[in-house]
Formats: C-alpha cells, sequence, structure tokens
C-alpha cells in the first residue's frame, strides 16, 4: 500500500511557556531548563551550531541561485537564527540567499522574545526585525521575510509533527531544543527519521547533547556522527552529516502532485498585472530574478482596480483545508503589506464580520467553539459590536479579525511594480509555445517574448491558453458603489462585512459592495447593482444608511443609485472555491497515466506527474485575493526557486491546479 501524507493536526493556539526570569534570562518551568548559558551563550551558539556546521566557509562559497537552508528544532528565543542571519550577512556573497526555518511547540509572547534578547546588544538590529514581525501563537508555517535576502519560516507545534509536514529541505541543521532528560519526548526516533527524510545529500547537524538516544536515533536514521570539542563547561558535543537522505515517500499515496524538477530561472515572464501578477513578480524580483510583466490594459485594471477592498476571509465552522490556506494568507498578508512601509496602501483597522440571521450567529457560534484561537487573530463579539465597528449595529454576533482591514487594491499592484528587476509591458499574449529551453510568448500585435518561466496571472482569462483550458473558471461580475459622505456623516471605523462589506471612508469616500453576479463578465456599471449594494448596505447597517438619507433629504436630494459612483470588474472563482497556484500540468498525460482511478480511486498508478515545464499558474482567487495572492505567489516563487514552501505539504497540494484533473477522473467526466 501506499505511504498515506500525514494528516494535518487540529489548528489551534499554542501555549505559552512558563517562565521564571533571571534579568533577560529566561528559565521553562515545564521543563526545567535553560533557553541559553546565563555565561556566554552567544559564544555558544557560535560554536555548537555555526563553526561546527562550518557556516561562514560555507556561506562564503554558496553561488547557487537558491537559497542556502537551515533547519532547526526549538526555536526558543531565536538566538541561534539570529547568530546565523548575522554571520550570513558577514560572509555570503551578494546574491546569495538564505532560508531559516525552525519549529517551536511553546512560542514565547513578544514581550518575553523582546525582553530576552535584550540581552544580545550586538544583535538588536536583527531582534527588533524579528520582533516586530513576530506572529501569533497558531499552529502551522508563518513565513517572515526578515531581509530581501534572508527568510525565516515559523512551523508552529510539534517538531516531529511539523517536519512531517516540511515541503522542502535542508543543507545544515541546528539541533536543539531543552536536554533530552528534560524533554524526551521530542529526542525520539521519529525525530531523527523526520530530519533525515528532509535533508539534502551531505546536509550536516550540530547539537550540543552527547546523549547516547541522540547517537543511536541519528545513526539509525542514516547520519554519522562524531564527537567534537565543545563549549565552556560542555567539553564534547555531537557533529555529523547524511551523505544519502532517504527517499520521500509521502506522495505515493498521490504521485500526481510529485513537484516538477528545478529549472534554470533567469528571466520570468508574468501573465497579468493584478494583484495575483504583482505579487508573483515582486516575490520573484525579492529574489534577485528579473520579470517581465505583461498587462493588457494597466495595473490593477481588472478586479484588483477598486478604490478600497477588503482584506477578511470567512473560515469554515469545521476546519478544512480551504480555511487553514485562507487563515495562513490572512496572516502572511498582514506580514506583507506592514513590510511595505506604505501605510497610504493599507489600513489594519479591523474587520467585524456580522451575522445577520441566527443560521450565521449559530455558525459563528460554533467556529468559535471549535477554534480557541489567539485574540490577535480572532474573536467573537456579542456585546459592543457598535463600539468595535464604530457605527451603529443591530446584530447580536460577530466575529473580530483586529488585524485585518481595507487596502488600495490599484495602488498596490502599482507599488509592487517598482522594483528594478520588473519590466512592465502593455500586451495581450494570445499563445504559448515551448521551445528548446525556453517559453515563447505571443502576443496579439506581432510581437514576441522568450523566458525561462511564465506565470499565467491573467484572472478568468487563465483558462484560455492550451496548456490550462483543463482548469474551470466561473466569471463573477462584482460592482462596487461609492458615495461622497456628507457633512456630520462618518461611516464606520472598521470593515464591516455581511453579506457585502463596507469599510472605513478614504479621503471622504464611502466604499461599499460588492455585488455578486456569477457567469457574468459585463463591467458595465449599472442602477441596478448600485441599488443592490444599497439595499445589502441597508440590511447590514441600518441606521448609517437612515443617516445617510436624512443628510441627503436635508439638500433636496435622495440617497438614489443616480447618486452613486461605481465601478464594475470581473473576478474570476474555481468551483471549490479554493485558488489554483503551482506548476501547470500536462493534462492530456495525467488524464492517461490516472485513467485507473475512474474504476477504482483506490489503485494508484506508481507514475510520476508530467506537468508543462517552467509553467505556473495563480488565479481563482475570488473576492479574497487581497488573503490568498500575495501567499500563493510565495508558493509558486519557492517552488519555482527549489526554497522550502510557505505551507504545510498538504495545503501546497491543496492549491495545485491538477486537482480538478484528479476529481473528475475519479468521478469518470
Amino acid at each position: 500500500m501506499p505511504q498515506r501524507p500525514t494528516a494535518l493536526p487540529p489548528l489551534t493556539a499554542l501555549s505559552a511557556p512558563l517562565l521564571t526570569w533571571s534579568d533577560t534570562s529566561p528559565h521553562s518551568d515545564d521543563f526545567d531548563d535553560v533557553y541559553f548559558s546565563r555565561e556566554g551563550g552567544l559564544e555558544e551558539t557560535e560554536h555548537v551550531f555555526l563553526n561546527t556546521n562550518r557556516l561562514p566557509e560555507r556561506f562564503a562559497a554558496w553561488e547557487s541561485t537558491r537559497a542556502f537552508v537551515i533547519g532547526e528544532t526549538g526555536f526558543g528565543t531565536g538566538l541561534n537564527m539570529l547568530c546565523a542571519w548575522a554571520c550570513f550577512e558577514q560572509h555570503a556573497p551578494t546574491g546569495a540567499r538564505l532560508h531559516l526555518l525552525s519549529t517551536e511547540k511553546y512560542p514565547l509572547d513578544r514581550t518575553s522574545l523582546e525582553r530576552a534578547l535584550r540581552a544580545w546588544p550586538s544583535l538588536a538590529g536583527y531582534s527588533q526585525i524579528l520582533c516586530e514581525q513576530w506572529p501569533a501563537s497558531v499552529s502551522g508555517v508563518h513565513r517572515l521575510h526578515l531581509s530581501d535576502r534572508v527568510t525565516l519560516d515559523l512551523h508552529y507545534g510539534d517538531t516531529t509533527e511539523r517536519l512531517a509536514l516540511l515541503d522542502g529541505q535542508v543543507d545544515a541543521w541546528f539541533l536543539d531544543g531543552f536536554a533530552p532528560s528534560k524533554n524526551p519526548q521530542m529526542w525520539q526516533p521519529e525525530l531523527f527519521e523526520a530530519m533525515a527524510a528532509r535533508s539534502r545529500p551531505g546536509a550536516t547537524f550540530a547539537t550540543f547533547t552527547c546523549a547516547g538516544i541522540v547517537k543511536r536515533g541519528l545513526k539509525a536514521a542514516g547520519f554519522t556522527w562524531k564527537k567534537v570539542p565543545g563549549c565552556g563547561r560542555k567539553r564534547e558535543i555531537l557533529a555529523g552529516m547524511i551523505e544519502t537522505p532517504p527517499v520521500d515517500k509521502r506522495r505515493e499515496a498521490t504521485p500526481w502532485f510529485t513537484p516538477p524538477a528545478p529549472l534554470k530561472t533567469q528571466h520570468v515572464a508574468v501573465i497579468g498585472a493584478g494583484i495575483a501578477g504583482c505579487s508573483v513578480a515582486a516575490a520573484l524580483a525579492r529574489r534577485g530574478i528579473k520579470v517581465s510583466v505583461i498587462e493588457r490594459t494597466a495595473p490593477g485594471a481588472g478586479g484588483s482596480g477598486n478604490r478600497q477592498g477588503a482584506l477578511y476571509v470567512k473560515l469554515a465552522a469545521d476546519t478544512n483545508h480551504q480555511s487553514r490556506f485562507y487563515l495562513s494568507g490572512l496572516l502572511y498578508s498582514q506580514r506583507w503589506l506592514s513590510q511595505l512601509k506604505a501605510p497610504s496602501l493599507w489600513q489594519p483597522c479591523g474587520v467585524v464580520q456580522l451575522a445577520t440571521n441566527a443560521k450565521e450567529a449559530k455558525r459563528q457560534q460554533r467556529f468559535s467553539e471549535q477554534h480557541a484561537l489567539p485574540e490577535a487573530v480572532v474573536s467573537p463579539l456579542t456585546q459592543g459590536l457598535s463600539e468595535a465597528a464604530g457605527v451603529a449595529i443591530n446584530a447580536q454576533h460577530a466575529l473580530f479579525y483586529p488585524q485585518a482591514g481595507w487596502v488600495r487594491p490599484k495602488a498596490l499592484c502599482e507599488h509592487l511594480l517598482q522594483s528594478p528587476n520588473i519590466t512592465l509591458t502593455q500586451g495581450e499574449v494570445t499563445s504559448l509555445n515551448r521551445e528548446h529551453e525556453h517559453w515563447q510568448l505571443q502576443l496579439a500585435d506581432g510581437r514576441t517574448l522568450n523566458a525561462d518561466h511564465v506565470v499565467i496571472a491573467s484572472a478568468h482569462y487563465a483558462n484560455t491558453f492550451t496548456q490550462t483550458a483543463f482548469a474551470p473558471l466561473q466569471q463573477v461580475r462584482g460592482q462596487v458603489s461609492e458615495v461622497t459622505l456628507p457633512a456630520g456623516v462618518k461611516g464606520p471605523e472598521r470593515v464591516v462585512c455581511a453579506g457585502g462589506y463596507v469599510s472605513p471612508a478614504f479621503e471622504g469616500v464611502l466604499t461599499f459592495g460588492a455585488s455578486f453576479v456569477p457567469n457574468n463578465d459585463s463591467t458595465e456599471v449599472t442602477d441596478t447593482d448600485h441599488q443592490r449594494n444599497i439595499e445589502e448596505l441597508r440590511q447590514t447597517l441600518p441606521a448609517l444608511v437612515a443617516e445617510l438619507e436624512t443628510a441627503f433629504e436635508s439638500t433636496g436630494a435622495q440617497l438614489t443609485p443616480q447618486a452613486l459612483e461605481g465601478r464594475a470588474a470581473v473576478r474570476a472563482a474555481s468551483p471549490d472555491k479554493t485558488p489554483y497556484a503551482g506548476p501547470v500540468p500536462n493534462a492530456s498525460a495525467w488524464q492517461s497515466a490516472y485513467a485507473v482511478l475512474s474504476k477504482d480511486a483506490s489503485r494508484v498508478p506508481d507514475v510520476a506527474s508530467e506537468h508543462y515545464p517552467g509553467l505556473w499558474i495563480s488565479t481563482a482567487h475570488g473576492s479574497r485575493g487581497l488573503s490568498s495572492a500575495p501567499l500563493c505567489a510565495e508558493v509558486i516563487a519557492s517552488r519555482l526557486c527549489d526554497d522550502p514552501m510557505p505551507l504545510e505539504a498538504p495545503l501546497v497540494d491543496h492549491l495545485h491546479a491538477g486537482r480538478r484533473i484528479i476529481s473528475a477522473i475519479i468521478r469518470g467526466q
């Protein structure tokens, strides 16, 4: 039987550790152990983890286009990771990249992290950047961009479990964590097996402990080890490597999701300059890749062109892969937007998601009961809804996302294209052809463009190419309405969502909507949709509409569709409402290779998947692209550049456009 992939554990908040402090030095009450040595902790880290893994010389000699990857078991205060970052900055050549990934089951809160890191003034600049992006304690993967060259993935949860879900490979391991005698649950054979399975050939490791359970576990997993001189009071430590890691068998049950082999990456063409295309371009440009963005009209001309858009998600009461992805996307977008250092592009004012009827209130209550997430992420509201929203509300229940808010999508798209590595070309791509090791893009005006890779991010046009025709997309018309607020009418202080959404006024204009008209590709602004938006706003915030109507009547006017401005655009959605993000499968090859699934879905052929070399897709973001597209951009850029993925392997697979092919085969379609 094929090996089944590791299942995702429950989505939950993680407990903070119980600490006792000695000035800036934390002691774990749970494990009765220190986080770092009170005497020479910095020197110990440099000796045990940096020098024993030969990082200074390996960084200096690093010439690969992919990132050098360090994996760590137990983030703790982050001292090891910050030291590795500082070492990289000192020794690595220009253009080299570093990818840090670390697991942590009991994340410190930000205040404790800041206190602990004050012990190391020489790392203050690095510590500040880390603390500014410190994520909420939610299980899963949290990607932090520490600089243009350095990325940190925090994998919150049990270490062995996290490594089993990791989609990526490691060059050097920091085998850290509380001592085996204090934390025997972590130092088990499964940990070393997971490390081996996630290692690149020749990956090294270093650890402070020489305990027998560690030596035996490493050897059994395929590592060679030796004792080397220790540091301070530690006379000896362990170091070693793994020459030939075991074959990753996790996708035996789903061979179609086996990722394509890495290809040369110097120039990438991105089709579409909406939020999907621009975020992909920015993610690639950050990695030093030259990007050509081809857009039919102008950046943000389609569904990403509104004055304001809501940064929000609607999570399922019973956690599924889609909800996990969208929550990860929301949290990533919040950090990503904050890093742009352009506050005029967005406001994290918070989002109040109303339950306007008993059924929705019950669904929200069930969600809250089943997801004890941190209040910094989402919490139920049953009192003070009007105070929370800054506008009168009649509803009795809501979910509050304090770090969500609103974004200026068109301005964001324009901002993302400002990188010197990005070139914008106006034109319409009519066909794609693979010639030798390059893609040739044919434009409607007769021009051609060559690129190593192509990313199709053209919303509902994304399946108009021969290679992507298999991917079903639904066109959904959406119209937003805008009204200049009369004097004395304030509007909400936070984004309020129900059937539609309304944002806090920007430059005196209130934006609300949007209509949702499936299978309609019209971009004409209509009075019908304006009236629909007015009625939706009336149902959500009746007091605000009454206030607007009174203000209009006082001037002899009326709040009618004719009094509104607006904009209509067409969004793209997939049948299951999850985006398509990843490599483009060769549909005919898949249909042939996996045809047996139509007779018996348990008979999984031992056939590797076939993808179009260097062809990628990011589309079907619907009305939640601000929460999904930036993280999907990281998924594509990470795979394309052979970096660790920003999501657990099952969620990466969940985004794969080929899921529609397999689903159709199994259903006999």
